[in-house]
């Protein structure tokens, strides 16, 4: 199992962003696929799943209204939509896909939301 996330940067308060994550290794459709973020000296939290049917479901609050997840099996990828980035949205993004009750952790990508 592999997770490749992608599409992070630097990008100015008010902005956008769209993560992307493609998935190899297992029955991509079948299984639903977390975003999470890990800001400095923050521990790690959940941002969206995206579930087998392509339903969101979105956490924290803050990213309410913001962040979209969605999914395109043929392609075997997962997106976060981020909108209206704030300051507090710099963090590393990481994959993550329950695969036969293993834990699979992409590598990351760099989200950084400054002026």
């Amino acid at each position: 199992v592999q997770l490749v996330e992608s599409g992070g940067g630097l990008v100015q308060p008010g902005g956008s962003l769209r993560l992307s994550c493609v998935a190899s290794g297992f029955t991509f459709s079948r299984y639903g696929v977390s975003w999470y973020r890990q800001a400095p000296g923050k521990e790690r939290e959940l941002v969206a799943t995206i579930t087998s049917s392509g339903g969101t479901t979105n956490y924290p609050d803050s990213v309410k209204g913001r962040f979209t997840g969605s999914r395109d099996n043929a392609k075997n990828t997962v997106y976060l939509q981020m909108n209206s980035l704030k300051l507090e949205d710099t963090a590393v993004y990481y994959c993550y896909a329950r695969v036969n009750f293993i834990n699979y952790w992409g590598q990351g990508t760099q989200v950084t939301v400054s002026s």
